[in-house]
């Protein structure tokens, strides 16, 4: 056994004679009881002096012993200052801004939400209705803020069911009241999060509202930009009209709001998936093969998974099995997908399966292109097959694809060697073909793997020169 250097010696003395780190006490509400109700004033009133969120979140509790009404009153006038707030947050003074937004959403959600929900309701949709004034102000390029008024949205969300039915039914008025105008898209969201928890009546009288101010709002543009096109509230309406149709499962109105889309605009997948499960299979088929948004999002076009898995699926409902498992087979061949092959492989019979594993792994050997190849078998997974498309393209693998290839190579190293060495070669030769400098301390790294390897690789197969492949 090689004997350890002073220096290793000296730091395994010292970890042997150093007692353990104590751990620190855990701090849980029996343990802060202990303390007594002076000497806990006392640290809450210490830091409420250095902290000003935890300031204000003190006031509010304090306020909320003489009721929601004084909880409610200590909020609006945070919110008026909001609203009414202009200079611009300075970078250094951003985090504590965010910070004081939290602890006001805190403090509806918890404080005055416990108390009186259908108050605090209100006064998160007043926040809310502040994000256009806060975004001019502040550089949220972190999201942080942002993520503030998703969790306003989502308190709303958990705030509705506790509502009376008198409260749930003023709610629509008050959401378009505080947001009917908003642009950035949080209107929509705040629909979603309450729908669920509306009385039906409630959102039918919706429904016809929006359907009445879309109608006045279109007839409105039309007069003004007949032949151009502008940024329309109209559109954030109509989806809040499909997100109520969902809640109200009315399928119908949810097809006819969808069709009256532009064709490439549409959510063709989404309508398809939910006739299917309505068992209108045929109109699902029709929908599924339509040229939608989601139709070309992976950029595979009409052989896009996601689109053939669903058609598969409504091609088995009405009964034409050998169809869907054709088209998943030529999705197969176009795509390489993993998750296809699968749902090919679990609707054949016992034993046959497996020969027709065997026939998509050798097409991808042979016929595919060896990148996506090479993505299946590691999705597969099949790293023995893997390693022989490797070696079987030994000048393919392009150096520059360091995101990917050291992660294949550390994966392969131990058990095939010789694919390793060939990426682990393609990433070197590419740092020093370019003399990347800064990858220098990486090329050094594939170089030493490549030392390591070098024994068990076969430079004749390689394809290349040298000791190192």
């Amino acid at each position: 056994m090689p004997q350890r250097s002073g220096q290793g010696r000296y730091f395994d003395k010292l970890s042997k004679s150093e007692p353990p780190t104590a751990r620190k006490p855990a701090l849980t509400t029996d343990k802060l009881k202990n303390l007594g109700a002076e000497k806990l004033a006392k640290l809450v009133l210490d830091e409420a002096e250095r902290n000003a969120g935890f300031r204000r979140q003190v006031k509010a509790a304090l306020a909320g012993k003489s009721g929601p009404q004084a909880i409610a009153k200590l909020v609006d006038r945070r919110l008026s200052g909001l609203a009414r707030a202009k200079s611009f947050i300075e970078w250094d003074k951003a985090r504590a801004f965010a910070e004081d937004l939290r602890n006001l959403t805190d403090t509806l959600a918890s404080e005055l939400g416990a108390a009186a929900p259908a108050l605090a309701v209100d006064r998160l949709l007043r926040f809310i209705a502040t994000h256009e004034q806060v975004f001019e102000r502040v550089d949220d390029s972190s999201g942080r803020v942002q993520d503030i008024y998703y969790q306003a949205i989502a308190a709303i969300g958990d705030l509705a069911p506790r509502l009376t039915p008198a409260e749930a039914d003023q709610l629509p008025e008050k959401i378009m009241t505080a947001l009917g105008e908003s642009t950035h898209g949080y209107l929509a969201e705040v629909t979603t999060a309450v729908v669920p928890h509306l009385p039906q009546d409630s959102l039918a009288r919706w429904d016809a509202d929006l359907k009445e101010v879309i109608a006045e709002r279109q007839a409105e543009e039309a007069l003004r930009a007949p032949e151009g096109w502008f940024y329309s509230m109209t559109s954030q309406w109509g989806e809040m009209r499909q997100t109520i149709a969902r809640a109200r499962g009315d399928l119908d109105l949810l097809i006819a709001l969808e069709s009256a889309k532009r064709p490439h605009m549409q959510d063709t997948l989404g309508i398809a998936a939910q006739l299917l499960e309505a068992g209108r299979s045929a109109e699902a088929l029709e929908w599924v093969r339509k040229p939608g948004r989601r139709a070309f999002d992976e950029g595979e076009g009409d052989m896009s998974p996601p689109r053939v898995s669903l058609e598969a699926r409504i091609l088995e409902a009405l009964g034409d099995v050998p169809a869907a498992q054709a088209l998943r087979w030529q999705c197969f061949e176009t795509t390489l997908s993993a998750e296809i092959l699968r749902d090919y492989l679990d609707q054949l019979p016992d034993f046959e399966d497996v020969e027709a594993e065997d026939h998509a792994h050798a097409y991808a050997l042979e016929k595919a292109m060896p990148e996506a190849a090479l993505r299946f078998f590691l999705d597969w997974p099949r790293t023995d097959l893997a390693a022989k498309l490797i070696v079987m393209h030994p000048d393919r693998w392009d150096g520059g694809d360091w995101h990917i290839l050291p992660k294949v190579a550390a994966l392969l190293e131990h058990d095939h060697p010789l694919a390793a060495t060939i990426l682990f070669r393609a990433l070197l030769d590419d740092i020093l073909a370019r003399a990347r400098s800064k990858a220098y301390g990486h090329g050094a790294t594939y170089l030493g793997k490549l030392a390591l390897l070098a024994e068990d690789a076969d430079p004749t197969v390689c394809g290349r020169s040298g000791p190192l492949c």
